[in-house]
Parts: C-alpha cells; sequence; structure tokens
C-alpha cells in the first residue's frame, strides 16, 4: 500500500450535489419568507444540514422550535433526495473517477470524507462505490467542517498519519478543515473562495497524479 493517502470530499468534487442541495434549501427558506442566493449557498458548501439550517434561520431571523427545526431539516433532506434518486454514472465530475482509478492502479488507499449523510446512496447510484477503500460521513462524526474530524478519522481509518494525507475540497470550510488537520489541501473550483487551498484547479481533468506525488512528498 502507498504510504500516501487520498481524501476526497463528495459534493462539488465527485457529483455535482451542490445544486440540488441549493433548490432543497431554496423551497425551505421560501417557507420563511427569505430569498436563498447563490453566494448564500456558497457559505452552505461543505456544511451539515443542521448547522445549514442554523445559518438560513440566522441569515433569515428567524427563531423556530426544535419541533419545527426538525421538521424543516426532515423535510429538505426529502427533496434533496428525490434529484438523488435520479443520479447515474454521468453525473460524475470530468475527470474524477479516471483519477481514482489511476490511484488505486498504483496503491494509493482511497478515502471519502464528506459531511453528507447521503454519501454511500450518492456514491452506489453514480456506480463507484467500490473505489474507496474508507468512508467516512455525516453519519460517523460528531463535528461539521471547518472542524477537521472528518478527515482526522478517514487518516485514522486509512492507518496513515495526517501529514501523509491529500484532501481534495470544494469548499471553504473544507480548506480549513484540512489546513487544521495539517494535510495537504488541493482546492477544486474558484481561486479566490479557496484562496487557503495549497493549490487550486477548476476540475480534475487539470489536475495529474504525478504533480499530487510531487506535492505530497516535498511535505
Amino acid at each position: 500500500m502507498n504510504t500516501i493517502g487520498l481524501i476526497f470530499d463528495l459534493d462539488g468534487v465527485i457529483v455535482d450535489t451542490a445544486k440540488f442541495h441549493f433548490l432543497a434549501w431554496k423551497k425551505i427558506a421560501r417557507e420563511i419568507g427569505f430569498k436563498l442566493t447563490e453566494e448564500h449557498n456558497e457559505k452552505l458548501k461543505g456544511v451539515s444540514r443542521v448547522d445549514s439550517l442554523h445559518r438560513i434561520l440566522d441569515w433569515a431571523g428567524v427563531s423556530v422550535s426544535d419541533e419545527k427545526f426538525n421538521e424543516m431539516a426532515h423535510l429538505k433532506n426529502i427533496d434533496y433526495l428525490t434529484y438523488v434518486d435520479k443520479m447515474n454514472a454521468a453525473d460524475i465530475l470530468p475527470g474524477v473517477e479516471t483519477f481514482i482509478c489511476q490511484a488505486k492502479a498504483k496503491g494509493y488507499p482511497i478515502a471519502l470524507g464528506s459531511a453528507s449523510k447521503n454519501a454511500s446512496k450518492i456514491l452506489k447510484h453514480v456506480g463507484i462505490y467500490d473505489l474507496f477503500d474508507v468512508l467516512v460521513d455525516g453519519n460517523s462524526v460528531s463535528k461539521a467542517k471547518p472542524d477537521p474530524e472528518v478527515f482526522i478519522r478517514a487518516a485514522q481509518k486509512l492507518a496513515l498519519p495526517v501529514e501523509n494525507c491529500v484532501v481534495f475540497e470544494d469548499a471553504e470550510a473544507g480548506i480549513q478543515a484540512a489546513n487544521t488537520a495539517h494535510m495537504l489541501s488541493i482546492g477544486l473550483g474558484d481561486k479566490y473562495i479557496l484562496r487557503n487551498a495549497k493549490y487550486v484547479f477548476p476540475n480534475f481533468t487539470e489536475i495529474t497524479l504525478e504533480f499530487i506525488e510531487q506535492q505530497a512528498t516535498k511535505k
């Protein structure tokens, strides 16, 4: 087994489920008279369902009972899953499956580190569940990003020290979590939003395994 571990976020890195979250959260926000924008949505990427709802309620200046809060979170997830159930291999983002397959062929251990509680379901829908050696998601951690728990737990499951791990993230909170965990952070997306990442690429078609190997061994 290679001594460098590769940890992938799910939403926005492997599949573009961020758009589904946005549609579902917009529906919830409308019900409390709040217009959720793309700018707001950037702040929800990589954040747990509970924390996302707390943020939306804070932005809206609205307070709800615990019962109503749980109902809103549940309804959001039901709406989100209607989109997830229609996913297939075509929803995998460009270049990422090829990159993971190349890494596995060279013996790199592969982990998922995601806030999503639907990670297993999504990976099975798109047909790449078996590519992952380790799965750490919102069902197995208690602290949401930017807390580094999800990535630290993934490193532990890979039986690797944190400094030997590389994290691929599309969210500001995820980059912060990776940096806090002392892992090499690779951003996927906007260079300004992900400016705290060690390196940023638009997508996996621009990343080579050789580049990651070179940077990982410099640490």
